[in-house]
């Protein structure tokens, strides 16, 4: 047995790291989901509402959910304040309800801005294959500006980029060829029931996509003293 005091507090670290990085896949799980399952459902209410997501953009975007929990979130290095918590309590729970509400928030801000791009798509006269293209767009960028986001709970987004995971570009690089591939390629343009886009739709479907963090990177601002609870 290894009693050497270094041992044990490298032991600790890691520990807690596992524990950090567990949290914030789960976090992501329900964030992302909210979106989802609000897409599926809002439309299907009305039958003059075109169908945004069909099973084949789900699988489309659990390729892009898995990796990010198993990969992404895996790898992530500790939070520089980790040996400087408070213990944890013996009846803490392992994801506490702020925990939760603030993943859903995320998850609600996609939603919101995803149904605006959806919006905006059926006023200015598009048909159903523009607007789920762009409905589309907007909810993969919102999910890998998700993932980045989510690396972090204290620190900000150019902070999370600066710093090192040598994985994030492979999984989020992917999804982002993956997508242009079923944008441009007509086989794929008919399986996922798209269309082709004016270069401005796609500017405008991306950059709302990447608003949809700034909620949780307004809460981390003002939350400098996050507990990780």
């Amino acid at each position: 047995m290894d009693d050497n005091f270094a041992s044990i507090v490298g032991a600790i670290k890691m520990g807690r790291r596992i524990f950090d990085n567990l949290q914030k896949a789960l976090g992501y799980i329900f964030a992302i989901h909210v979106p989802i399952a609000g897409l599926s459902l809002i439309p299907v209410l009305t039958a003059d509402l075109p169908l945004i997501l069909w099973p084949v953009h789900i699988v489309f975007l659990e390729l892009i959910i898995d990796p990010s929990c198993s990969v992404i979130f895996e790898a992530e290095e500790a939070e520089k304040d980790i040996m400087k918590r408070a213990p944890r309590k013996a009846d803490q729970p392992f994801f506490g309800s702020k925990k939760i509400i603030m993943s859903c928030l995320q998850g609600v801000n996609v939603l919101i801005i995803t149904l605006l791009v959806y919006f905006i798509g059926l006023y200015v006269g598009l048909n159903e294959k523009e607007v789920r293209t762009m409905s589309f767009i907007t909810l993969i960028v919102s999910n890998i500006s998700i993932i980045l986001s989510n690396r972090s709970w204290k620190q900000n987004i150019f902070t999370i980029i600066r710093t090192p995971n040598s994985t994030v570009k492979w999984v989020l690089g992917g999804a982002l060829f993956f997508l242009i591939i079923v944008l441009e390629v007509p086989f794929f343009q008919s399986l996922f029931q798209f269309s082709s886009l004016k270069w401005y739709e796609i500017a405008l479907s991306a950059t709302a996509g990447l608003f949809s963090i700034l909620g949780f990177e307004l809460y981390k601002l003002l939350s400098p003293s996050n507990k990780y609870s």
